[in-house]
Parts: structure tokens; C-alpha cells; sequence
């Protein structure tokens, strides 16, 4: 079997394929990434040797290229995203470009080449907002309600995605996940800017008043999960995938200080963000009693996986800022 992953220089589709290759013998990985400033190729150090992978530098805005470059593929695994709600809010046209006509060109190249699954990489934040304090939670009937540029470009892609499959007959899959972490994850989202941070003895940043929660997923339970979908998963079908860890920020910071044993005045708190969604939490129920999938990770097992590497891998970070002038 072939995969196509876009992204996959990235955080979790680096995750994804380092998983595969490890889990599967008769696969083969086609990594198509443009290696924009989140992808970094020191990410998947140690396989590129492998026989059965092929690293491909492409953008998913160039039709003709990913159309070549999928060919002969069985399954696309679409990874590649601008994520990071700060970058939408100040430029939100690379997300629309990215995200929208990115993901178009793909399910274009995908009916082309007649791929046999077609795999999108989604995310809670289409839902919206939950209330704080409550125990609702989102499911694949939760109307979508998307209020950033990021939020909003994925709910166009998730769109765009299902009427390929009904108009086109493009056999899909779609899973929205919850916040992932672990390693390989670019120092701009919470948990990696907080080590970072923490390392240097710097100010960790907290929105407004500390306490919008989070859904966390250790990035290995979510490949797994994909890998589940992708091969057991209906066709035409959404999976929704969480941690089943809510934590807000202050609790996020309180467990970077002790691992490290930083001082908690390190904590600072800052202007919130703009329509900054106070809580997601997600009921992966569906994926537990349909595919079996459960994740292996409590939040406190997999931070201390998350720590360890980030403590371990000092300069793969010094590398990252280096590259990016990362201040924080």
C-alpha cells in the first residue's frame, strides 16, 4: 500500500509516518511538504534511508505538481494546514490559500489519480465554543460554528471534502482531533512554548485570565487513531478523536514549572486573544465503540513523554530558533 501524506514534515504528520514505518512493513510513503516554517525535515531524521519512504518538496497550491506527485498512491493522508489561530488573525489569506484552495487542488488530484481513500486531517475548533463549566462536549452531529480564520478555512475544507465524496464520488474519511502535543511540535503552540519558555526562564504567556480549556491528545494516540480510520473506518464517515484530558492554561504552566521546577512567577498574563473560544472538549465515543480505538496516554504520562524529549532534544530547538529567530 502507498500513502501520500501532505505535511508530513510537520508536527503530526512527522508523527504519523515515523508511526507507520514502524507499525507497518508493507506500506510505502510518499511526503509531499513545502517545508513553509513548521516544517522541518530534522523531523524525520533516521528514516530517510528507509527504501519504502520518498520525501517530495512541493506546495499544495500547485495542482500540476501534487497531481504528479500522487500518482501511483492508493491513500492520501492530507496533513498540511496553516494551524496557528495568532498567524490567521494577522494573515488570514495564506489559511484560505492554504487550507481551501490547498485542500481543493488535492481532491482534485485525488479523483485524478483515483485514490481509494481519501484522508482529511481536521480539527475540534470548527465547532466553535463550548460554555466553561459545563459537560457538553463535541460530536459528529455538532453543528459547525467557526469563529477565527483558522476555525473557519478547516470548516471550508471539512465542506469541501464531503461534497467530493457526494458529488464526485471520492471515498473519504475525516477525523477532528483535539489539541495535540509531543514531540516535533513548533515551538508557537501552548505546551512547547511554555518549555521553551520555562528553559530560558522566561515568561510563560497566558490570554486573559488563564482559564480557556483544551481537550489534549498525545500526538502517537492520534496517529494511531488514524491509522485505525484510514484502514477500518466507513468511507464517508467523521471520527472525532480527543484525549479526554481538559486543562486550561494555568494548569498547563503549574505542570511545565514542577516538571522543571521553575519558579511559578514565570507565569504572565497577557491581552486575550480576539474571539478566543473558551472551551472544546470532544466525546470520541463514536471511535471507541466503531474502531476500538482508545487513547493510551493519560495527560500526565504523555507530558512526561513530552518533557523528557523537549529536555533530551535541546538542540533540535536551538536549530528551530536559529532557523525562524524564535524569541520567547
Amino acid at each position: 500500500m502507498k500513502i501520500f501524506v501532505t505535511g508530513g514534515a510537520g508536527f503530526i504528520g512527522a508523527n504519523f509516518i515515523h508511526y507507520m514505518l514502524g507499525k507497518h512493513d508493507d506500506i510505502e510513503i510518499i511526503n509531499f511538504d513545502s517545508l513553509t516554517y513548521a516544517g522541518n525535515l530534522e523531523n524525520l531524521k533516521g528514516i530517510e534511508a528507509d527504501e519504502r519512504y520518498k520525501f517530495v518538496k512541493g506546495d499544495v497550491c500547485d495542482l500540476t505538481h501534487v497531481t504528479e506527485a500522487m500518482k501511483g498512491a492508493d491513500i492520501a493522508v492530507h496533513f498540511a494546514a496553516e494551524s496557528h489561530v495568532d498567524r490567521s488573525i494577522l494573515e488570514p489569506a495564506e489559511f484560505i490559500k492554504t487550507n481551501v484552495l490547498g485542500t481543493h487542488n488535492l481532491l482534485m488530484a485525488a479523483l485524478k489519480n483515483k485514490i481509494k481513500r481519501f484522508h482529511h486531517i481536521s480539527t475540534d475548533e470548527v465547532f466553535g465554543s463550548l460554555e466553561l463549566g459545563t459537560k457538553d462536549m463535541f460530536n459528529e452531529e455538532t453543528p459547525y460554528n467557526p469563529h477565527s480564520p483558522y476555525s473557519a478555512s478547516k470548516a471550508s475544507s471539512d465542506h469541501l471534502v464531503r461534497a467530493y465524496g457526494d458529488t464526485f464520488g471520492l471515498p473519504f474519511t475525516i477525523t477532528n482531533c483535539s489539541n495535540n502535543y509531543g514531540p516535533f511540535q513548533f515551538p508557537e503552540k501552548i505546551i512547547p512554548l511554555f518549555l521553551v519558555n520555562a528553559f530560558m526562564d522566561k515568561p510563560l504567556p497566558l490570554y486573559g485570565d488563564g482559564k480557556s480549556t483544551r481537550d489534549y491528545l498525545y500526538v502517537e494516540d492520534h496517529c494511531e487513531a488514524i491509522d485505525l480510520v484510514i484502514n477500518k473506518g466507513k468511507e464517508g464517515e467523521t471520527y472525532c478523536v480527543g484525549g479526554g484530558a481538559e486543562k486550561n492554561g494555568i494548569e498547563i504552566a503549574n505542570v511545565i514549572l514542577e516538571k522543571l521546577g521553575k519558579p511559578k512567577e514565570l507565569v504572565t498574563f497577557v491581552e486575550d486573544r480576539s474571539a478566543h473560544d473558551r472551551r472544546y472538549a470532544i466525546d470520541n465515543s463514536k471511535i471507541k465503540k466503531e474502531l476500538g480505538w482508545q487513547p493510551k496516554h493519560s495527560f500526565e504520562s504523555g507530558m512526561q513523554k513530552t518533557i523528557d524529549w523537549y529536555t533530551e532534544n535541546r538542540g533540535w530547538i536551538e536549530n528551530i530558533r536559529a532557523r525562524q529567530r524564535i524569541s520567547g
